[in-house]
């Protein structure tokens, strides 16, 4: 059972990682709540704000609770609200309002869960469930190398969460480090569901690219194809190339460059990079990072049984 495997954390220093969406905020493990470094601030709605915790281009996080609750109580909830100079933007509302869709329609247990939404005026905001543990982004960073066995592990529980987006018609749009949430015991979250698609929507928009240009599926920068679900594999075959190797597949400087890569280069074989793998390992990330979305696997479901086939022949080199 995935709970009884404990992830081994990244090196963080004397630092504790909070982490909600992509908004982080770094603060000393030795400082209480009460005296966090963060900003404290009143309530929202139903919701006593406690604690600041991070912030973004469109939005701020909030550790908070219920305003009717216990002022001792524990704070196990996150708000995320606009900035206030985004609270009458079209496109940030929309992105929030996206979320909040989403999330609805295709609840999972790896899929962040939006608790409660404020969308018709300002402030607009959502309420999540407060997650203990870190981004992916904090082993990327790390440059921390985890055993095939654990990459595969963390793969095939975020491939679930696209399982899940996929039956109900949608696609993540945004597959990065960032968005996978690890909780101490292992368990996955994905989340930043603001540029989910949905399959019925044709309307073409740049929203995609933006910001993700080294996880980026060849389609969304290509005529030949549109943007699918297959994307999303696409996209996670990078993280799983990055997590196995220490390093990107493709390195360009630009966002011009990385997509000029993305539809032409190949990236390195993942054995000569990391010999530690598996061939059988490193020919499926080759697989989901094909050009062509026909030659990757075609669905969240497919990707699924791989991984866990592989985790099995694997599941002797996982580390102690």
């Amino acid at each position: 059972m995935d709970s009884v495997r404990t992830l081994p954390a990244p090196h963080l220093g004397n630092r504790t990682m909070i982490a909600i969406e992509t908004l982080v905020c770094e603060q000393p493990a030795s400082v209480p709540l009460s005296q966090s470094v963060c900003t404290v601030v009143p309530s929202v709605g139903n919701w006593q704000l406690i604690q600041r915790v991070g912030h973004g281009q469109w939005a701020r996080v909030y550790r908070a609770r219920p305003i009717h609750a216990r002022t001792d109580g524990a704070a196990a909830y996150a708000v995320k609200m606009l900035h206030e100079n985004r609270q009458q933007d079209r496109v940030a509302i929309e992105m929030l309002a996206r979320e909040a869709q989403v999330c609805r329609r295709a609840a999972h247990p790896h899929l962040i869960a939006i608790l409660e939404s404020q969308l018709k005026r300002a402030p607009h905001f959502l309420v999540m469930p407060w997650l203990e543990g870190a981004t992916l982004q904090a082993y990327t960073a790390a440059r921390r190398l985890l055993d095939p066995p654990t990459v595969l592990w963390i793969a095939r529980q975020t491939a679930e969460a696209l399982g899940a987006l996929h039956e109900a018609g949608w696609m993540h749009g945004d597959i990065k480090p960032s968005n996978i949430f690890i909780s101490p015991q292992g368990h996955v979250t994905l989340f930043d569901l603001g540029l989910a698609r949905h399959r019925d929507d044709h309307a073409e928009s740049s929203r995609a690219i933006s910001g993700t240009g080294n996880y980026l599926a060849p389609e969304h920068v290509s005529s030949l194809y549109r943007p699918d679900i297959r994307s999303d594999v696409y996209s996670l075959g990078v993280v799983l190339y990055q997590l196995l190797a220490g390093r990107l597949p493709l390195e360009g400087e630009t966002l011009e460059e990385l997509a000029a890569e993305h539809k032409q280069t190949a990236p390195p074989n993942l054995r000569r990079v990391a010999p530690h793998v598996p061939q059988r390992v490193a020919d499926l990330v080759h697989r989901m990072l094909a050009k062509d979305p026909l030659r990757r696997p075609q669905s969240p479901a497919e990707l699924v049984a791989e991984l866990v086939r592989l985790e099995i022949e694997t599941f002797s080199e996982r580390a102690a």
